[in-house]
């Protein structure tokens, strides 16, 4: 849990006792007191969530590289690493990139729609991290 403590521990300041006497009374604080440590509960979720996004992103992050920027019409070669050669027996005699391919759309940031051969039988929209 982000914040360390419990919804109802929040928003009444003690644990969630099961089974107590409803008609008991005990301290009752002023209105003003409670609504002052309701503020002071809700601004330290408030921090501890926030830090906690913010950690989520740094290593969310910490993997990613930045891309370039294609543009329609550029020229790329495709990696041949998840690529599936029927006519060449050892993976080590294939090369590691192959064509020269042109870029038919830049659907996002990261893919990208090449123009290729039918025989390649693969999909035409690639990560970006697949070409060069």
């Amino acid at each position: 849990m982000t914040t360390k403590f419990l919804p109802f521990m929040a928003n009444y300041k003690r644990e969630l006792r099961v089974g107590e006497d409803i008609r008991k009374r005990g301290n009752i604080e002023s209105v003003m007191e409670f609504v002052e440590r309701m503020k002071k509960v809700h601004e330290k979720a408030e921090v501890a969530l926030k830090k906690a996004q913010e950690d989520m992103k740094r290593q969310a992050n910490r993997g990613r590289k930045e891309t370039k920027d294609w543009k329609k019409g550029d020229r790329a070669m495709l990696s041949t690493k998840d690529l599936v050669f029927k006519k060449r027996p050892a993976r080590k005699l294939v090369d590691q990139y192959v064509g020269s391919y042109t870029i038919e759309e830049v659907v996002s940031t990261n893919t990208v729609k090449l123009q290729l051969p039918i025989s390649m039988r693969i999909h035409l929209v690639v990560n970006v991290s697949r070409i060069v």
